[in-house]
């Protein structure tokens, strides 16, 4: 090899070899420097190993089995079973902890409750691995949601509009509006340690609205505007969406924003039964509504290539947007894939 080995490349044997020709050398009456130069490795490897010989003899110099691990075993199965139960099927606050999501820190508090045992943070993260859990966003989901109503609308009323869109030949969408403004921050920019990132942007204050409709085959409708969302700009939505649909009807899925209950949309509504009917998610549901992925996926993706200088370029920018991902069917059905709306997929 050359001057200076690297044991890393050598066989698995090799290293240990070295390792012990070199304290023999020294043993035998070599400088440290010498025994180096005819192994070809380090003055500072050589030293090492003569350190580790003297304080432990030649077990020392032995290679290591790699990849070994031990699990940490400081909670017994059974105390094991119930913290992963815990995590997995209540919330901090029901376990009378001070947090709102099951963090290491949480968890450790939860172990010392049950069981007054003391684990540390790296202690957590060696569970955390095992039970295979990792973090991620959670799903926001409101106090006011009522579970039979939600529990209702999965199991007996959808059920009951896809069976009626089957056999009339209709076609279910699931609609949301949305207001983007151009002081939106999304993402994240790498920069040093305590070192905040600076973004650049127009200091004016605009926004721009968009009113979707996406089905689990891939199909989007939307429109977009200025200004609030009122029953107008909602009649001319609806309107448009039975025009493209040629005959067949549309089975709607909305939320309950007034405008969607108004007396003037329930009154045309009425005179274009044949052609669409409206259905309303539970109330505070919006993770039961797919186009609220859309909604997200907006959010996180317009401003990747910069910020809008003006209310016509944000406008120019949400079309471009939503223009792509109408071309993109899969990226559609992608959001009836969440665990939320996995019930609307089929």
């Amino acid at each position: 090899m050359s001057a200076q080995q690297d044991t890393h490349r050598l066989s698995p044997s090799e290293p240990e070899v070295i390792r012990q020709k070199a304290v023999d050398l020294v043993l035998t009456g070599k400088k440290q420097v010498q025994a180096a130069k005819l192994l070809g490795v380090s003055d500072w490897s050589v030293g090492q190993w003569m350190k580790k010989y003297r304080q432990k003899g030649r077990k020392s110099l032995e290679n290591r089995k790699r990849g070994t691990h031990t699990p940490n075993t400081l909670l017994k199965p059974n105390q094991e079973r119930v913290i992963y139960q815990t995590v997995c099927e209540r919330h901090p606050d029901e376990e009378g902890l001070p947090f709102s999501l099951w963090t290491r820190e949480a968890i450790q508090k939860l172990i010392f409750k049950k069981y007054g045992i003391q684990a540390a943070l790296r202690t957590m993260t060696d569970y955390l691995k095992r039970w295979g859990m990792t973090p991620q966003k959670p799903v926001a989901k409101a106090y006011e949601q009522k579970p039979e109503s939600v529990r209702r609308w999965l199991e007996e009323e959808y059920p009951q509009i896809k069976a009626r869109a089957k056999k009339e030949k209709g076609l279910i969408f699931w609609e949301d509006e949305m207001g983007l403004r151009s002081d939106h921050v999304s993402g994240r920019s790498f920069s040093p340690k305590g070192k905040t990132p600076v973004l650049e942007k127009t200091g004016k204050r605009f926004s721009y609205n968009m009113i979707s409709a996406i089905n689990n085959s891939g199909r989007l409708h939307f429109s977009i505007f200025g200004g609030s969302f009122n029953t107008p700009v909602y009649l001319r939505f609806l309107a448009r969406l039975i025009r493209q649909h040629h005959g067949k009807k549309v089975f709607l899925i909305v939320d309950g924003h007034p405008v969607h209950r108004g007396t003037t949309v329930q009154t045309w509504l009425q005179e274009h039964v044949n052609q669409i009917e409206c259905f309303y998610l539970p109330g505070y549901s919006p993770d039961l509504n797919p186009d609220e992925f859309l909604n997200n996926d907006i959010k996180e993706t317009l401003f990747k290539a910069g910020y809008p200088r003006d209310e016509k370029n944000l406008k120019a920018m949400l079309k471009g947007k939503l223009y792509q991902i109408q071309k993109d069917s899969a990226r559609i059905v992608n959001f009836f894939k969440a665990p939320s709306v996995l019930y609307a997929a089929a």
